[in-house]
């Protein structure tokens, strides 16, 4: 099959598509699609902000951060949280979305999301355009109602994530293996 070069660029995808919450006394939405995990001990994620953001300044004063799932029925809540400037306008009021206080930082959970990961600085790297902030993870939230009965786990159909493909949302599809169905006999 043939290639065509590219330059270089950010073309991992898709990815997970989340409302990070920031600040106390006017906690802020910030929606992100740069993140992932970092460590699995301690549990470490990591989310790139850009400097000039709303969100920047409330994470590097406080320290912390909530990262909140949404599934598919926030998508628009979700949208319009990443086209607003938490500096100008209230994004709880804005969208309708709740915050809830959390059990071990002062940022808010969002009550509408299904996951929420509480969060906490431990380090941030400038990396450019972008800065790093690499939180332990203090805290998980999952709502009852998107786990298996059986596991326990949470079950993506029923929480349904979604992520972003360049400039596009897209749901995550059925299941197409077990992790391990390679070595599995």
């Amino acid at each position: 099959m043939a290639k065509t070069r590219k330059d270089p660029s950010t073309y991992l995808y898709p990815v997970p598509v989340v409302l990070v919450t920031s600040g106390s006394e006017k906690p802020n939405i910030i929606t992100l699609a740069w993140v992932g995990t970092v460590c699995s001990d301690p549990p470490m994620v990591g989310i790139a902000v850009r400097p000039d953001r709303h969100s920047h300044t409330l994470i590097e004063q406080t320290g912390e951060f909530v990262i909140n799932i949404p599934g598919e029925e926030l998508l628009e809540a979700t949208d319009r949280c990443g086209h607003l400037s938490g500096s100008e306008v209230d994004k709880f009021a804005a969208t309708g979305l709740t915050a809830v206080p959390a059990a071990e930082v002062n940022a808010p959970l969002i009550a509408e999301c299904h996951v929420n990961m509480e969060c906490k600085v431990r380090q941030k790297l400038e990396l450019g355009a972008h800065d790093l902030f690499l939180g332990e993870v203090v805290a998980v939230h999952v709502d009852e109602d998107v786990l298996d009965e059986r596991s326990k786990r949470i079950d993506f159909g029923k929480a349904r994530p979604f992520t972003l493909t360049f400039a596009e949302y897209r749901g995550l599809s059925e299941p197409l293996a077990k992790y391990g169905c390679s070595v599995e006999r």
